[in-house]
């Protein structure tokens, strides 16, 4: 695996660097006085850079309002250390009190938690997200004796039939949370549609990932999974717009429905965000549906080719 950051400027380089102190020093405070086995002697075995900022074409615009995240994969010893709220809570809210003070940290940081183990049995199975990462990541913190296996190539007809099942099952469950979200919605359950919302973008983003790449991480973080579908499609950054304070609060409501739809008293959604919000989904289903049905044949036509 490569280990430069020369490519980048020399802030960027900087920014890494505390990103990475910032996860070692929260994961040593999760862990500490833990007396479980796999967990009192949890380490964190590597610390990867993938995504645009490892390639080189990371994007910052101001005009557009986009810019491209720190995508890092970190692997740990054992699978119990991959639990992101017990273990990895306290690293995300402090990436995020650093990137609002805009002191130490300006670039927004999204990272994974996968064990060696399982890494490894991606990488021998020919998960194209993962062998991504082994051909392009960058190590930022590697222990040593702890190798990534060689990765192994995926036959175009299990590539094709995997695509195909994670597609009929993804467009099924975001139809049905859709469904739920209308019967909601008409009868003046907003908290209740807001949450079904979520759960059809949810369902939605883990779909284009799965068929895309073969890989989605465990998580209910609609900004993470945004993170990492969009660069795969520029057509999808226009799904959310964001130039007016409505747009940039329905979003915010849809991202906080998960947990505060369900449990706040305080969380209030009005019919007009709803409205918006349910069009935007629609949108989202719809490239979503195009994305997966033009890779789908894509893949068809090289198992085809194959044959």
């Amino acid at each position: 695996m490569k280990t430069s950051l020369d490519h980048l400027p020399a802030g960027k380089q900087r920014e890494l660097a505390f990103v990475v102190e910032v996860l070692t020093d929260a994961f040593a405070e999760a862990i500490a006085g833990r007396k479980a086995g796999g967990v009192k002697d949890g380490q964190i075995l590597k610390i990867v850079l993938f995504g645009s900022y490892a390639r080189g074409d990371w994007v910052e615009d101001p005009v557009g309002r986009y810019f491209s995240d720190y995508d890092l994969l970190v692997v740990v010893s054992d699978e119990k250390l991959t639990d992101v709220l017990e273990f990895w809570d306290g690293a995300e809210r402090r990436l995020l009190a650093e990137l609002s003070s805009g002191q130490r940290l300006r670039t927004p940081v999204n990272f994974i938690v996968h064990t060696l183990a399982d890494v490894n049995a991606q990488l021998a199975r020919g998960r194209y997200f993962f062998t991504d990462i082994a051909r392009d990541g960058i190590g930022l913190l590697e222990l040593p004796e702890h190798p990534f296996v060689e990765p192994q190539p995926l036959t175009p007809q299990t590539a094709l039939d995997e695509a195909q099942g994670y597609y009929e099952d993804g467009m099924a469950s975001a139809s049905g949370r859709l469904q739920l979200a209308e019967f909601a919605i008409d009868r003046g359950l907003n908290k209740e549609a807001a949450f079904e919302l979520h759960q059809a973008s949810e369902h939605l983003y883990n779909c284009l990932l799965l068929v895309l790449t073969l890989y989605t991480p465990k998580s209910h973080n609609l900004v993470r999974l945004r993170s990492l579908a969009e660069p795969l499609d520029p057509r999808l950054a226009t799904v959310w717009p964001a130039e007016t304070k409505f747009e940039r609060r329905c979003f915010e409501l849809l991202r906080a429905a998960y947990v505060k739809a369900r449990y706040s008293r305080h969380y209030k959604i009005a019919g007009e965000e709803l409205a918006w919000l349910q069009q935007r989904v629609r949108v989202l289903q719809g490239l979503v549906n195009e994305i997966c049905q033009a890779r789908i044949e894509q893949l068809g036509g090289v198992a085809k080719g194959k044959n």
